[in-house]
């Protein structure tokens, strides 16, 4: 069987969408470090969009690390399949890519950085790919930083990358391209302009002149962002699938849900991309977004876990099918925690709240509840607690929200009892205070995850010691109709 390209794409079905533009036309405006399957499937889609109108926004894919996607990308002519999957499933070839970049072309990278019509870069390298410690800031100790510190003309790190590439720009007097970071971190964009600017001080110091540190942190725009769209992983089921529906093999095919996100801080740059008519959400108030994502899918995704677990389902589609249990998480998202969000610039949480119950009810997406509860200890502070803390503020109930709380303690014990592995990184102490003879107490006095006054409040402290027995002697499902 023959592989996607040019060529191929006036033999595919009917069904498949082609690119609405001219793929000779490409021209290169953007550098994306990471083209994994969640850039694909996501940026790389809204660019697609974009270039429908206007072909200078081509992306070059770079991959500092491994040649695979890159490679890939290279044998298909740049296209490959994005496949939506859903109740109404869809498949469609994007063609956003105009060049691809792996390990071993720094040449080719650092020409292309400085190129003025480049005018943004954007990067979905994961968290640990900008090579932060643990405070957010850069780690001068990893293997990489102390690489680019003394040798900052062949860089090793994406941060390397960028401040080659921005320094170069300023030793020619060109504008700087602006650097959107789009991996979940909060506050990215403001965590990539101080990690930016710390190497760039360093390289300063190093040359005996200052400057460009100072550049980078007053020029370049480094707006902060947040994206969501479940991207499952391109199994070797998946591509013969595509194969089979294509007629050609596409070793980059990627597939998603329908829901795509991308709130992006409003930011200047002359002549640039309509993002906005691509779907991107342009804002002000990104923290709010990435609160509303926080609480809304998050904490709902964690009370369906660990209550849908107790019940007996396996997965998301399972647990938020089953009526009671659906009906409950409906009332939780919609009544208590939007009602502790403030208002956000664009966004209409009910409407919000209503989108994430439909991802829930997509049958296609098999999200497995044992996943989403590993490391509650880290999650629940902000998926469940920090709305708990607002709502007793503001003089509100906070039944409804114990139940999840008490469905964690619940599934703690019942691990711990059964020596089963909690996934968590206090695994031990939670272990400890589960197998307690009063679970709830015991869990309720570890500081790491619940703070004194929020876990002596008599109102957050006794709903969830009162409700931790019906988990326990399986007697859930009375709960469930609060």
């Amino acid at each position: 069987m023959t592989s996607l390209s040019r060529a191929a794409l006036a033999s595919l079905p009917a069904s498949v969408t082609r690119p609405g533009h001219d793929i000779e036309s490409l021209r290169t405006g953007v550098v994306h470090f990471g083209p994994g399957a969640f850039h694909r499937a996501h940026q790389a889609d809204v660019f697609d969009r974009v270039l429908d109108s206007d072909p200078r926004w081509g992306i070059a894919a770079v991959s500092l690390r491994s040649a695979g996607t890159v490679d890939a990308l290279k044998a298909q002519d740049g296209l490959y399949t994005l496949a939506v999957i859903d109740r109404e499933p869809s498949t469609r070839i994007i063609a956003a890519h105009s060049d691809a970049i792996g390990p071993g072309e720094g040449a080719k990278l650092r020409t292309l950085l400085a190129d003025p019509s480049v005018k943004i870069a954007t990067s979905t390298v994961t968290e640990k790919g900008y090579c932060l410690g643990a405070d957010g800031s850069l780690d001068f100790n990893h293997p990489d930083i102390v690489h680019d510190r003394a040798r900052p003309d062949e860089p090793a790190s994406v941060i390397g990358w960028i401040v080659s590439g921005l320094a170069d720009r300023r030793a020619a007097g060109a504008p700087p391209f602006a650097m959107l970071c789009c991996d979940n971190m909060t506050g990215n964009g403001g965590k990539l302009r101080a990690a930016c600017v710390a190497l760039a001080g360093e390289w300063d110091a190093k040359a005996g002149h200052g400057g460009l540190s100072d550049w980078i942190a007053h020029e370049v725009a480094f707006p902060d962002s947040m994206v969501d769209s479940i991207t499952p992983a391109s199994d070797p089921a998946f591509l013969a699938k595509i194969a089979e529906e294509l007629g050609v093999t596409d070793a980059a095919a990627v597939q998603r849900e329908r829901f795509t996100q991308w709130v992006l801080q409003r930011f200047d740059l002359a002549d640039g991309p309509d993002l906005g008519a691509a779907g991107v959400t342009l804002t002000n108030d990104v923290q709010g977004y990435e609160q509303a994502k926080l609480r809304i899918l998050n904490g709902a995704h964690s009370s369906l876990a660990y209550i849908g677990l107790a019940l007996g389902h396996e997965t998301v589609f399972e647990a938020v099918s089953d009526p009671a249990l659906g009906a409950f998480v409906g009332r939780l998202m919609h009544e208590d925690i939007a009602g502790s969000l403030k208002p956000v610039e664009g966004l209409d949480v009910q409407s919000y709240a209503g989108a994430v119950q439909d991802r829930f009810r997509n049958p296609a997406i098999r999200h497995l509840l044992s996943q989403i509860a590993w490391d509650g200890s880290q999650k629940l502070p902000y998926r469940l607690l920090d709305t708990v803390r607002d709502r007793l503020a503001a003089g509100e109930s906070v039944e409804r929200l114990a139940v999840p709380v008490a469905a964690w303690i619940a599934f703690l014990h019942r691990k711990a009892t059964l020596g089963e592995k909690i996934t968590d990184p206090l695994a031990e102490t939670l272990a400890q205070a589960a197998a307690s003879a009063d679970p709830a107490s015991a869990v309720l006095a570890l500081r790491q995850v619940f703070p004194a006054q929020l876990a002596e409040d008599p109102r957050f402290r006794d709903a969830v010691t009162d409700v931790v027995p019906a988990f326990l002697e399986g007697r859930a499902t009375a709960l469930l109709a609060r």
